[in-house]
């Protein structure tokens, strides 16, 4: 059985805000990284990052996907990839489309729902592991829930486990909380990103975006029915949440699965708290604790977050 650990923040790591945004801005990392260019199906590519035992010395490995505008070099990653690289687990970390520092080749991005993509990575570089753990963060949490809940996808045999911190289980009202004022500054950084990519694959395949609306949008919601949308073949926003809001998945998982989303996430509407809908399944154990806000569980004075030591207590000491 697995044991819940409580997470008591000492104040100022009680204001959600400060919770979000101190790792971003203090928390020290040089975790170093090996990188490798994928070759996908469709002649597009990925940019993966490694660390490795010697001698190909693990039997297992854990796969990390970034959230929405992130990518291998965010701190979440760096940090929890030495963690479980120190437990003996060997870590391969997707950039998705677009997201490694070069704009990709296809005329499609990445998204939330892009379990194509996970799939292909998993099936190139996994199958000499024993065990294959999934870890995702936001949108990344919402990507990694999906591919394994979803009946339709085809899954890897070896895959053992699965984590997904802060996130967005209903993406529908998750974009409309982005709107909301306590969001602003990072709805308008993730738009300003999103923006110069839709303008960067524009110059690649001129008339694919049209500038007038892209000039015109304000939030998130209105780039992904424009946008988003429209490149990877949904009818509009309500459509492309629909199909891709990982809640849905929730009661088919069939592998151990951690889901923590912190009560004070200001990214996450009440929807993203499925208390009941987790319980009824036997392999999710969700954990909403009070305080961490969004990809932040700080622990003062410590080199470890809360989330990623109960990252570490699931994956090689319990079940759920």
């Amino acid at each position: 059985m697995y044991l819940v650990r409580p997470y008591t923040p000492p104040f100022p790591f009680t204001i959600a805000k400060l919770n979000t945004v101190y790792p971003y801005f203090f928390r020290r990392v040089d975790t170093k990284m090996t990188r490798e260019r994928l070759s996908l199906v469709d002649g597009d590519f990925l940019d993966v990052d490694w660390m490795l035992k010697p001698e190909k010395t693990s039997s297992k490995i854990a796969v990390l996907c970034h959230g929405l505008e992130g990518s291998t070099s965010s701190k979440y990653i760096r940090k929890i990839s030495e963690h479980l690289h120190n437990l003996g687990f060997d870590i391969l970390a997707i950039n998705y489309r677009g997201c490694s520092g070069e704009i990709n080749k296809a005329k499609r991005i990445y998204h939330s729902g892009a379990t194509d993509d996970l799939a292909e990575v998993l099936e190139q570089k996994t199958k000499e592991y024993h065990e294959v753990y999934l870890v995702g963060f936001s949108l990344g949490g919402n990507l990694v829930l999906k591919y394994a809940g979803d009946p339709k996808q085809k899954k890897i045999p070896n895959l053992k486990k699965v984590a997904a911190v802060s996130v967005p289980l209903d993406l529908r009202a998750c974009s409309l909380e982005l709107r909301s004022p306590a969001n602003e500054v990072f709805s308008n950084r993730f738009l300003k990103d999103l923006s110069e990519k839709a303008r960067q694959k524009n110059k690649q395949y001129p008339g694919l975006v049209d500038l007038d609306i892209l000039e015109s949008i304000k939030n998130v919601w209105d780039f992904d029915d424009k946008i988003t949308a429209p490149i990877h073949g949904f009818k509009d926003a309500e459509d492309y949440y629909a199909q891709c809001n990982s809640k849905q998945f929730i009661k088919s998982l069939s592998y151990p699965t951690l889901i923590i989303n912190a009560r004070d996430d200001s990214f996450l509407s009440e929807s993203s708290y499925p208390i009941e809908l987790a319980a009824s399944n036997k392999f999710v154990r969700f954990q909403a604790p009070k305080y961490g806000g969004h990809v932040g569980f700080v622990q003062w004075r410590k080199d470890i977050y809360w989330h990623e030591e109960e990252i570490l207590h699931f994956f090689t000491k319990h079940d759920v």
